[in-house]
């Protein structure tokens, strides 16, 4: 692998060479690259795409302001129509997990990822992880506790190197309905220091069947950048990661793997190119079964502005389009950004590891991650249309917290057209940190933190029709967690939620997201379920 990136590169994968198979009969990969001299590494491929113009700066003099009118596209009062239920609602890691207790704290922030398949439900708290049943025709029930709580480099183990030896959290896992699999992605944040093979790695573990108990096909990547925050997405040709080089670098990964042979379990390669001046970068990830045009290259979006450089406003969603070939790596182009003109926003508490949101009974308010794209970007294909959904946390007019939503259409030559927008904000209250979801029929779905003083920190839910007005939300808000207290040992909430597709119906979201218990020094997370009721759905079993 290379031990340096420039813009433009692309990092050979560092993992080769032949299955072997531990005591425990788990077929598992070990790095042979690190095991040559660094006169032996392979070099990296230098590939022919030009460095991105920067992003867009902020509008004139819109840039000192804290709060953007946004009443064309700003949705004041809930919608019509009565909220829907949770189906399900249980929780998951953290204070009140019926399972079996960590050994030591849970770290904060809580970093949820959540998974779901056919039959289970997969969620990563930072560095921990747990699988939960779910009621259908393996399960009579919702939520029992299959395994965890458990490190979850214990995934791991067999494979050897530091993705056995280090468990350094912001793991994410994703259930790739296409191949009836289970995908946990997990980042090193640091290496030895006297590793010659490379300061950090990212670890892919690829389930060998659709059972996310086990075994699993394990893969180390040698990185030469810091990989955080990473943002994972399906697309037919590769699994597409989106990375960080640190909270002071305004330095982003577009990365993807060889997915087809990680699937096999055979030796595989990745692919990076690095992207200076931009916000975090988002891959379109595939809900449904409706696939792209075959060669079709994956859509990566991210904000405008910057906070570095104290640019908190933008007008535009930006995207590129990612190409890659695994014959020819030269051939591997990364094209963009292009401007989306959406409507004026500002970054919510003007962007991450600040805190704005209120809480009462402290001086102490919340991070609202407002700078960034938040888990996931949802790609999907109903017939001929094919859509994108995305949101990130604003200001409101009311001076609190929004989400901003939008609804992105592709047209003939395949380029994202806004279809709709909109920014949920019905009262005085923050509504932040959400994650999106569009299921089989063309509803739309989202979860998000909800608070403000005099409100305890919880997780609501709202919905509309694909009928609906554009850019509003036609079912009421409905509570998956009331907060019972305030946080206090951290300004740190969260980092990011996650709102999952059923692949059983297509049509049930299912999400996850923090709340505080009363008289709890640490977090509790409530997974729940719900649905559009009209859904018809085109699910797997």
């Amino acid at each position: 692998a290379a031990t340096a990136c420039a813009p433009a590169n692309v990092i050979g994968g560092s993992v080769t060479g032949s299955t072997r198979v531990s005591p425990g009969g788990l077929p598992t990969f070990r790095d042979p690259a690190s095991m040559r001299s660094p006169e032996q590494q392979p070099e990296s491929v230098q590939q022919p795409v030009q460095k991105p113009a920067e992003v867009p700066r902020a509008l004139r003099a819109l840039r000192a302001l804290r709060v953007v009118k946004q009443a064309p596209v700003e949705q004041t009062q809930e919608g019509p129509r009565p909220p829907l239920e949770a189906h399900a609602s249980f929780d998951g890691l953290g204070v009140g997990f019926a399972g079996a207790p960590s050994p030591q704290p849970l770290r904060n922030p809580s970093d949820n990822a959540l998974a779901v398949g056919p039959h289970h439900v997969f969620q990563i708290v930072n560095s921990r992880y747990a699988v939960f049943s779910k009621k259908g025709a393996r399960y009579d029930t919702t939520g029992s506790v299959l395994l965890g709580s458990a490190a979850t480099n214990t995934i791991f183990q067999g494979l050897g190197g530091q993705c056995e030896a280090r468990n350094n959290g912001d793991a994410v896992v994703k259930y790739d309905q296409l191949a009836d699999r289970w995908l946990v992605v997990m980042p090193i944040f640091r290496r030895p220091a006297n590793d010659s093979t490379g300061p950090f790695s990212i670890c892919y573990a690829v389930s060998v069947g659709p059972d996310p108990l086990g075994p699993y096909y394990k893969y180390e990547f040698l990185r030469p950048l810091f990989p955080d925050y990473p943002r994972l997405a399906v697309w037919p040709d590769g699994y597409y990661v989106g990375t960080s080089t640190g909270d002071d670098v305004i330095e982003k990964h577009a990365c993807v793997v060889d997915r087809a042979r990680m699937l096999q379990g055979l030796s595989a390669t990745e692919q990076c190119v690095i992207v200076k001046d931009v916000n975090f970068l988002n891959p379109a990830d595939i809900d449904g079964w409706g696939l792209p045009p075959a060669g079709a290259p994956n859509l990566i979006f991210a904000t405008g502005g910057t906070q570095l450089k104290k640019i908190f406003n933008d007008d535009g969603i930006y995207y590129w389009s990612f190409h890659v070939d695994w014959d020819d790596p030269s051939k591997t182009k990364l094209t963009g950004p292009t401007k989306i003109a959406v409507a004026p926003y500002h970054y919510l508490c003007d962007g991450q590891l600040t805190s704005c949101v209120s809480q009462p009974d402290t001086t102490r308010s919340l991070d609202a991650q407002g700078d960034k794209l938040m888990n996931r970007v949802v790609y999907r294909r109903m017939g001929n249309v094919e859509s994108i959904v995305a949101l990130h946390s604003v200001n409101s007019s009311r001076q609190r917290g929004g989400v901003r939503w939008y609804e992105f259409r592709l047209d003939r030559a395949r380029k994202p057209q806004l279809y709709q927008q909109g920014t949920y904000a019905p009262d005085g209250f923050y509504r932040w940190m959400g994650s999106i979801g569009i299921d089989a029929d063309g509803n739309i779905a989202m979860g998000y933190s909800f608070g403000g003083n005099p409100k305890y920190p919880g997780q609501r839910f709202a919905a509309r029709l694909a009928s609906d007005p554009p850019g509003t939300l036609g079912y009421r808000e409905s509570i998956l967690a009331e907060g019972e207290a305030t946080q206090r040992n951290t300004l740190r909430w969260e980092d990011y939620t996650a709102l999952a597709m059923d692949p059983s119906d297509d049509c049930t979201f299912w999400y996850v997201g923090d709340y505080i218990k009363k008289g709890a020094a640490s977090y509790s997370t409530r997974i729940g379920a719900f649905r559009v009721p009209t859904c018809v759905g085109k699910g797997q079993r």
